[in-house]
């Protein structure tokens, strides 16, 4: 096994708390056969559970074992052991089941990912697509989230599909704790690249970072690509191919993943109206508000609230009691995003823009 995978998933579940400080997960690791088991490092791991476990887990999370790299390997030929197969068919239906790297080799074989959008690790896209032609594989993204089954590229996005799940569960006040307690970035969208060819750009060229951070301090305010470029001493269209080159989306969908970020957690964590975290999100109207959010999550700002505050009805002190969605017609509103422009859209967050014998389980 690859022990900083199964560290990660009980680091992030394991530092997640209540405001009270109760811890919010129950851990367990499980093998198909309790005892010592090997890792790719000069020590082993003493896994005190068998398979069994995970017949009373709410979700299952599948590391990366290092036979999923041999050729020979079950996984790599497409095919679940008869203990493995024995040992998925404890899980209960509807338990979430998630996979980090070639964990999704484990998935696929079981049949879970067929019809469905998955990821892997960069280097395994091509066998993956050979031995499960009916997964949709992304090989270009962080991790995606079907619901009830998720995957992960990676071993550092294996960090960010776990933070994805504690903030789906219990809201981003914490997640970000747990990520702030673990010194990682609180949220990286599952739609940003995998794998960037030219992770650091040559010495001499300018990096687009500091731009970014200027924008996240400004975010309540129109920015556009030619004040962005200007920060940066760069053209517009460099600066866009930049972006796009270090950050694997172009500014647009950075700017409106950050806004709708921006606006989750202050309708998360304060008692604003809609129109207020419209405002401060920089949306400008609370409709431009509302069709970003649905586009990016497939919820109103409205239900959003009331699902992590626990309001009622979802509604701050001025909200307007109305469906989401009545009040907004097909364009794209709100000026601060129509600033963009010039890289074209405007479209939500995310828009177009195998496992040895080990799990952690999480209940």
């Amino acid at each position: 096994m690859l022990p900083i995978e199964v560290g990660s998933v009980h680091r992030i579940f394991g530092e997640a708390r209540s405001a009270s400080g109760e811890k919010l997960y129950e851990l367990v690791t499980c093998a198909l056969v309790p005892g010592e088991v090997r890792t790719d490092t000069d020590f082993t791991v003493n896994v005190a559970h068998g398979p069994e476990a995970l017949e009373t887990a709410d979700t299952v999370v599948l590391p990366a074992s290092s036979v999923d790299y041999d050729p020979g390997s079950e996984q790599r030929e497409g095919r679940l052991s008869p203990a493995m197969a024995d040992a998925l068919a404890r899980i209960r239906p509807g338990t979430r089941i998630a996979s980090i790297c070639t964990g999704a080799f484990v998935l696929a074989a079981a049949g879970l990912l067929d019809g469905r959008r998955a990821t892997t690790h960069w280097r395994s896209v091509d066998d993956f697509r050979r031995l499960f032609p009916h997964v949709e594989l992304d090989a270009d993204v962080l991790y995606t989230d079907e619901g009830d089954v998720l995957t992960a590229a990676g071993v550092a996005s294996g960090v960010d599909l776990c933070l994805h799940m504690v903030r789906c569960d219990h809201g981003a006040a914490v997640a970000n704790d747990v990520a702030r307690r673990t010194v990682v970035p609180p949220h990286r969208e599952g739609g940003q690249a995998q794998y960037i060819r030219r992770p650091v750009p040559e010495p001499q060229v300018s990096s687009t970072g500091a731009a970014r951070a200027w924008a996240l301090e400004h975010l309540d305010r129109p920015l556009s690509l030619r004040e962005l470029a200007a920060r940066e001493a760069m053209s517009v269209r460099t600066f866009t191919r930049r972006f796009r080159e270090e950050v694997g989306m172009s500014p647009v969908q950075w700017l409106t993943q950050q806004r709708v970020e921006r606006a989750r957690q202050l309708l998360e964590e304060t008692g604003m109206t809609v129109d207020r975290v419209a405002a401060e999100a920089g949306f400008g109207t609370a409709a431009s508000l509302r069709q970003h959010f649905q586009a990016a999550l497939g919820v109103s700002p409205r239900a959003y609230r009331s699902t992590f505050r626990g309001t009622g009805d979802g509604l701050a002190e001025g909200d307007e009691a109305v469906e989401d969605g009545s009040v907004v017609d097909g364009s794209v509103a709100g000026g601060a995003v129509e600033a963009w422009g010039a890289d074209g859209g405007g479209g939500g967050a995310g828009s177009s823009d195998a496992v040895g014998c080990q799990w952690a389980v999480v209940r």
